[in-house]
């Protein structure tokens, strides 16, 4: 295997395999090796509902060669440390591997440990995470018989930032059908200061916490899971009175910062974990002060090296980490490869920090959220087509497109290579 190519692509997730497809799609005559380790991908969107009971967790699963173009030199191993200043990657296994031009594509990861005592509780199934293993989530939501249910979300960037509320609709309906939900305290707690970013998008979500009556919990920030006791404890970032009492067993307590600490027990506990850029992009010259992928908002180059490319859920980018997003950055940065290979200079093509959100609110219905870097609401026109005029409501055409229509337009559209 030769250890020098033109085009080297970091990652074989979606943005990766979908760079290197679209990249083959304008000039078959292109020199790309992928660097990736796992035999395996996944359509991750779909575990929100693979965690409901909703969609089978096989069907989110595919070999990875057989999603990577044949032309393609596929790398079966772990980038470990990148030296841009040499044009140089180093691997695991494989040594050292140079390019011309590069593209970080790798994703990012779980980091349970940042939360203490996670790690040993989601080791021994005392909490369950949809971004782990959505199918022991449906296992635990079967399971559950009554008491205080509560899901939550850590203070770093996750993938789908929506996805830890997705899984406590879809768990409210369910124990409504399961007739429990007269014995539930079911809590949705986040440390940020709202439901939802987007107007529209958080007026509809606050009718739908009414509806199920979840108990809503802002600037609640889980810093440490007790699994022996089932006690889960959050910092209270707020500065306005907290008034949070939720059952006689929860405590408050005060640090000597002056921060509320809050106790809370638990009979299930879903959480979606810490995370953040790999290690050898955090702990390099490639990422920025918050620790991800440095790169330009719009051009999707990095702001130090020009021959450097990212994209995904690495990349430091005030937009939300999804497949959406993924679908609007890979055509600029082809774009710009292509143009820079050819005239040494970018081209004009920008991205706007599109991403989406398919908001699961309930078994069969579902509301789209579609914004940019501006936070506006920008619903795609194609939506009119399947008669669908108010996406930021609740639609049960919307709940068909997210378990029918998207897994075909990720399968057969994006990991082709084909702008949708």
């Amino acid at each position: 295997m030769k250890s020098h190519y033109q085009i080297l692509i970091i990652g074989g997730g979606t943005a990766g395999i979908m760079t290197a497809t679209s990249l083959l799609s304008k000039n078959k005559k292109l020199d790309i090796a992928l660097l990736e380790p796992s035999q395996k991908h996944f359509y991750q969107p779909a575990w929100t509902l693979v965690g409901a009971g909703a969609y089978s967790f096989k069907r989110t699963e595919k070999l990875t060669h057989k999603l990577i173009p044949r032309n393609v030199t596929w790398i079966q191993d772990y980038a470990i440390k990148v030296n841009p200043e040499q044009n140089m990657v180093e691997t695991k296994s494989t040594g050292i591997l140079t390019y011309d031009y590069l593209v970080i594509a790798t994703g990012l990861v779980m980091e349970p440990s940042l939360i203490e005592g996670l790690p040993e509780a989601l080791a021994n199934g005392t909490v369950c995470s949809n971004y782990i293993n959505p199918e022991y989530t449906w296992e635990v939501l079967q399971n559950f018989k009554g008491g205080n249910a509560i899901f939550t979300q850590p203070t770093t960037p996750i993938k789908c930032g929506g996805a830890p509320q997705k899984i406590a609709y879809l768990a409210a309906d369910y124990f409504k059908r399961k007739k429990i939900a007269s014995r539930t305290n079911l809590i949705f707690a986040t440390p940020g200061s709202v439901i939802f970013g987007v107007k529209p998008i958080r007026e509809t979500l606050m009718h739908v916490i009414d509806r199920y009556q979840i108990l809503f919990r802002h600037h609640w920030a889980p810093v440490k899971i007790d699994a022996k006791q089932k006690k889960v404890f959050f910092k209270y970032t707020g500065e306005e009175e907290n008034e949070c009492i939720l059952t006689k067993d929860t405590t408050l307590q005060e640090e000597s910062s002056g921060n509320t600490i809050i106790e809370l027990p638990f009979d299930m506990l879903h959480l979606a974990p810490p995370q953040a850029a790999p290690k050898f992009i955090r702990e390099s010259v490639l990422s920025s002060s918050s620790g991800w992928l440095a790169i330009d908002h719009h051009s999707m180059q990095h702001k130090k090296f020009s021959n450097i490319f990212g994209l995904g859920d690495v990349a430091d980018l005030p937009t939300a980490k999804t497949g959406a997003a993924v679908r609007k950055q890979v055509p600029v940065v082809v774009t710009n490869i292509l143009h820079l290979i050819a005239t040494e200079k970018i081209s004009d093509k920008k991205y706007n920090g599109y991403s989406s959100c398919p908001l699961v609110t309930g078994y069969n219905k579902m509301v789209l959220a579609e914004f940019d870097y501006t936070g506006n609401f920008t619903p795609d026109p194609k939506l009119k087509q399947l008669l669908i005029f108010n996406s930021d409501k609740e639609h049960r055409r919307l709940w068909f497109l997210k378990k029918y229509g998207l897994p075909y337009l990720y399968w057969k559209k994006m990991m082709r290579g084909k702008e949708v």
